[in-house]
């Protein structure tokens, strides 16, 4: 029978001004152990005919539940139309309760800010409004939990409740967005970490002149995925999660598609950007890098819906891959084991330590922390699981060699030093955007390295750049926050576990890099890398997601509330958020201009850009019309592609002759604006140069 809540707590002469809300209250039963789930029923009547978020609807759901490790559970409320709502997932870690918990959408703190026993009324994960999308409430609800980490814990739900009344919890309701639509169906199913679940996704672009609505033909992609969680901090501390996808065909198996005009490939990345408000922080870095002549992720601002349910403005962008369309490196396979074969290509990655089976450790110490720390390089390309034994001691060889020279008394000798076995110019354009966004993670945390065959140049190379959300002054801790300093000495502020490699200030006691540092700052400076050019390029991306952002701050609203990391003060607009962002990258360029080593006499005879062995000039006419010309003095042909301000290519890449000056066709029909041409000679060398339309 139900209750009459209100009555319980509020003076008899103040009922006649209170809407009655009704409870009901189900009963408990152990939390199967062995991948299966429990649905506990319980049955509603007496309620109006049509549940709403305006006069009377679903308003809070309590539970108490006692279970030896409380994230393992994912827990669901499903109404008898079949809606399914998530309410929390992953919460809690390794304690032992859910005490008295309720769950309402007007609740001042989310669960996934509040700690265990979780005791307090709190808001959900999902947007439980939706279940008042007018149904009759009259009928068999359910509570469904799932433990996703089965046959390890035990646990059981003791009580649970739903509560009715004429505070209705209420949901984001949209007919269209402007963004390109990202509709992810896994039929309700828990999306697990490390282990993807098959799903469908359909993508709506109907172009940018056009509103994309969620019952429209899907005409981006149409078809089936796998789907997994992404993100380590991202998993922990955020309610709004990233995923990795992979497109696939009917029969499971990889399937190359393109996705929102970026080449065709099977793996994708939706990230979040939970706590970076701005949602610029990675695109921003990617643009960057990719207009200095580097390959970086290509990328798409989207909105998605998972299961029915709006979740806000995400990234889709390619994952970091060997690919001829992405990370252009020579394949390698299991059975290349000698010779140039053997040399290339790797991929590694500065990550935490995984074990000896998915990477290996320095034998050099980091250069700051406690003693004892290592650094750990987890192989990228090939996997783990297909790199063999001779690949793995060749890679391992080759990075010892190479921090060897470095470490060594010679580390300048062009022969013997560490320029016999790494690109410095691509160290330098990593240290220039990692000190520029002062990325508290960099260095030292997703930061990638590759080597190609030596018959392709065969040099390690620092890239492609990645994870930078909590950059550009948007971390709490260990200064990142700080216009002021060195990023790279990260281990001289915080004793993390994870610590930079001694690589980057050991690179700055050779003379000679430390003017590639200054005098590739001075190309860049008063161009791509000014102010003025990052805050053209927040403003413009700002714009385009007016609209969507609003859309994204109604469902996770966190505007002007801490998320870790962030710094205060907290801005409590999204043009605060996108202020906040200009005002950092001013503040540091400044200091950077100011304290960066190097001579800048010396910039004439080291060269800039990305090798100072290539010489190609500056393209003009700048502004142009439909044509540029280029001068060279490479020895065989080249390259030129042109890139928008996002970073997305506007034409083919045109391949032209290499010695003297080629033209460059560009369309005729581009918007007028800024545009960025890089051009690639033979040997794989990038320049990268800003014109304007």
């Amino acid at each position: 029978m139900p209750d009459i809540l209100r009555s319980l707590f509020v003076p008899s002469f103040l009922l006649p001004f209170v809407l009655d809300a009704q409870t009901f209250t189900g009963s408990g039963a152990a939390i199967p152990d062995d991948g299966t789930v429990l649905e506990l029923p319980l049955e509603v009547s007496g309620l109006p005919p049509a549940l709403d978020t305006t006069a009377f609807g679903l308003e809070q759901v309590c539970f108490t539940i006692e279970h030896t490790w409380i994230s393992d559970l994912d827990i669901r409320l499903v109404a008898p139309d079949g809606s399914t709502r998530l309410l929390v997932v992953g919460q809690g870690g390794d304690t032992d309760h859910f005490e008295g918990t309720c769950l309402r959408a007007d609740a001042t703190t989310p669960i996934t800010e509040a700690s265990s026993p979780y005791n307090g009324t709190y808001r959900p994960q999902g947007q439980m409004g939706g279940l008042n999308n007018g149904q009759d409430g009259n009928g068999t609800w359910h509570l469904r939990i799932l433990d996703t980490y089965p046959f390890a814990d035990a646990g059981e739900v003791i009580a649970w409740s739903i509560t009715f009344g004429g505070a209705p919890a209420t949901y984001l309701a949209f007919n269209a967005v402007d963004l390109p639509l990202v509709v992810i169906d896994t039929d309700n199913t828990p999306i697990p970490d490390a282990e993807k679940i098959p799903a469908t996704m359909g993508i709506v672009d109907n172009g940018p002149s056009d509103l994309n609505h969620p019952t429209d033909p899907f005409n981006g992609y149409d078809g089936h995925i796998g789907i997994e969680l992404r993100g380590f901090s991202s998993q922990l501390f955020t309610a709004k999660k990233s995923y990795g996808v992979e497109l696939r065909d009917g029969s499971g198996n990889d399937l190359d598609a393109p996705l929102l005009g970026m080449p065709a490939e099977s793996d994708w990345v939706l990230s979040a950007n939970h706590y970076d408000k701005s949602l610029l922080n990675n695109t921003l870095t990617y643009h960057l890098a990719r207009a200095m002549g580097h390959y970086a992720a290509r990328h798409r601002h989207v909105e998605v819906i998972l299961d029915g349910e709006y979740q806000g403005v995400y990234v889709l962008m390619e994952k970091i891959k060997r690919d001829g369309d992405r990370l252009d490196i020579a394949k390698l396979d299991p059975g290349e084991t000698f010779g140039d074969d053997l040399t290339g290509g790797y991929i590694l990655s500065v990550e935490r330590d995984a074990g000896p089976d998915n990477g290996f450790t320095s034998t050099f110490a980091p250069a700051g922390g406690s003693s004892g720390q290592q650094i750990y390089l987890e192989y990228r390309y090939p996997k783990p699981q297909d790199i063999v034994e001779e690949q793995r001691t060749y890679i391992q060889d080759y990075l010892n060699a190479f921090e060897t020279a470095l470490a060594g008394p010679d580390l300048a000798d062009p022969q013997t030093g560490y320029a016999a076995y790494a690109d410095a110019a691509s160290f330098v354009d990593v240290f220039l955007l990692n000190e520029y966004s002062r990325n508290v993670d960099g260095y030292r945390l997703s930061s990638y390295l590759f080597k190609d065959k030596d018959s392709n140049g065969g040099k390690l190379r620092m890239g492609p750049v990645w994870d930078y959300d909590i950059a550009w002054g948007n971390a709490d801790y260990c200064s990142g926050s700080a216009i002021t300093g060195w990023a790279y000495e990260f281990g001289d502020v915080c004793d993390d576990p994870n610590q930079v490699p001694f690589w980057w200030s050991r690179l700055l006691d050779d003379p000679h890099y430390r003017d590639l540092v200054r005098c590739r700052w001075n190309e860049l400076r008063d161009g791509l890398l000014s102010p003025t050019n990052i805050a053209a390029y927040c403003d413009s991306v700002a714009a385009v997601l007016e609209h969507a952002q609003q859309r994204n701050f109604t469902t996770w609203p966190i505007l002007g509330q801490y998320v870790w990391p962030n710094p205060s003060p907290i801005p409590t607009t999204y043009a605060g958020e996108i202020q906040e962002l200009k005002d950092f990258a001013l503040a540091r360029f400044n200091w950077l201009d100011t304290h960066l080593p190097g001579n800048a006499a010396n910039c004439g005879t080291v060269g800039t850009g990305a090798d100072a062995t290539t010489s190609i000039a500056a393209p003009f006419p700048n502004p142009f019309v439909d044509q540029v010309f280029v001068g060279s003095t490479a020895s065989g042909p080249i390259q030129a592609e042109l890139l928008d301000a996002m970073g997305r290519a506007v034409m083919p890449p045109a391949r032209l002759a290499g010695k003297g000056q080629q033209r460059v066709q560009l369309p005729a029909a581009l918007a007028p604006g800024t545009y960025v041409l890089v051009v690639t000679d033979a040997s794989g060398v990038r320049r990268s140069f800003r014109l304007q339309h």
